[in-house]
């Protein structure tokens, strides 16, 4: 597992849409904090007692659930704010990937932006190494909902921290400004990197 020692640098100056007020609780107040939670919970491991471990209640099965979600929530963040800071058309070896996979750019953004309403925390285009196809998933949780071999590309985060300081309840409004700042060269980049392994 990798190692945090510190929070990743953002990709971005500004985006559209999205307030600095946001990205700074965002990025700075809740993603750092995951970082450090993590960095907390690598050093807790090290001395936990594991002559008493459990399934019902024991130091280390807590920190094990305890790291599964905070580890989650790190790369999660880091695969949303990743990908923002660009702008423009679509373009690059994904648009084929999701033309391919979804019969057209237009059919798989549909399905996306919907799920974006439907889930409860993520929305994430992930290759998936089990059929070598691209599919999206959604995820309640930063621990639930993951499929084991699919490697994500491009992540939406729908929990209300993303987008309620700048839209209240109007989530749809968020999914949109997400869009106008999704980094294609950045995403497509990444797509051909982990469909080629």
């Amino acid at each position: 597992m990798k190692k945090y020692e510190e929070a990743k640098k953002l990709p971005f100056e500004e985006l559209k849409g999205i307030s600095q007020k946001t990205i700074e609780n965002h990025y700075g107040k809740l993603y750092q904090g995951y970082v450090k939670k993590w960095q907390e919970i690598q050093e807790r491991l090290k001395n936990a007692d594991k002559s008493t471990a459990n399934a019902v209640f024991s130091d280390l099965r807590e920190l094990k659930l305890e790291e599964g979600f905070v580890a989650d929530a790190v790369l999660l963040h880091e695969a949303y704010f990743d990908i923002l800071g660009g702008g423009g058309e679509p373009k690059g070896e994904i648009i084929d990937g999701i033309t391919k996979d979804f019969n057209s750019f237009d059919d798989w953004q549909t399905e996306f932006k919907a799920l974006g309403l439907a889930a409860r925390g993520w929305v994430i285009l992930a290759f998936d190494f089990n059929d070598g196809k691209l599919r999206n998933y959604i995820a309640d949780f930063h621990n639930q909902g993951g499929i084991w071999r699919a490697s994500p590309i491009l992540v939406l985060d729908v929990y209300e921290h993303a987008y309620f300081m700048d839209y209240g309840a109007d989530r749809k409004s968020y999914i949109e400004a997400f869009f106008q700042n999704l980094n294609w060269e950045t995403i497509s980049k990444k797509f051909s990197k982990i469909a080629k392994k």
